[in-house]
């Protein structure tokens, strides 16, 4: 006896983070940042075989500005890092980052002077996708992992 009774079948209530945070985990345009070998395997996600297009994140962008995903797949270096922040930087609110692979969590085997030792030191890191380089399936359940935290954002509140 709610309100649902009285508006008939096709209208449906709900809030309003609800409907936002559905069409943000549903339609994520993701921007690659491929640096190494990961890049393969990310690449290998978007092909027919694992139809990364199931959830919503099929069309890899390369303009920051039309992207809410960034996948930093392989090893940064020091004079990529600049170009990586900038590159964060320029995307619209809100956004999420997944630093896919060993070298993009912890510089991996590369403890060089020359090696950032963990994205999370250049920008904020959403999720931790680690191997080397992950399976296809692995960057697919870090997307998965991305939309569980979008569901549960507010829409008022930013980062």
């Amino acid at each position: 006896m709610g309100l649902e009774s009285h508006l008939g079948d096709n209208i449906m209530t709900t809030t309003l983070n609800t409907m936002v945070n559905w069409a943000r985990k549903s339609s994520l345009w993701p921007m690659p940042f491929g640096l190494a070998c990961c890049a393969i395997e990310m690449m290998a996600a978007v092909a027919p075989r694992y139809d990364l297009a199931r959830f919503g994140a099929e069309v890899f962008r390369f303009s920051p500005r039309q992207s809410d995903l960034m996948i930093v797949a392989g090893t940064l270096t020091y004079k990529m890092a600049s170009v990586a922040r900038r590159i964060y930087d320029q995307m619209p609110e809100p956004k999420w980052v997944i630093a896919m692979g060993a070298c993009a969590i912890s510089g991996g085997v590369f403890n060089t002077y020359s090696v950032v030792q963990g994205l999370d030191q250049v920008m904020p890191v959403d999720v931790y996708l680690p191997g080397c380089p992950p399976r296809p399936e692995a960057l697919i359940h870090a997307i998965m992992e991305i939309q569980k935290k979008i569901e549960k954002e507010s829409v008022l509140n930013t980062k």
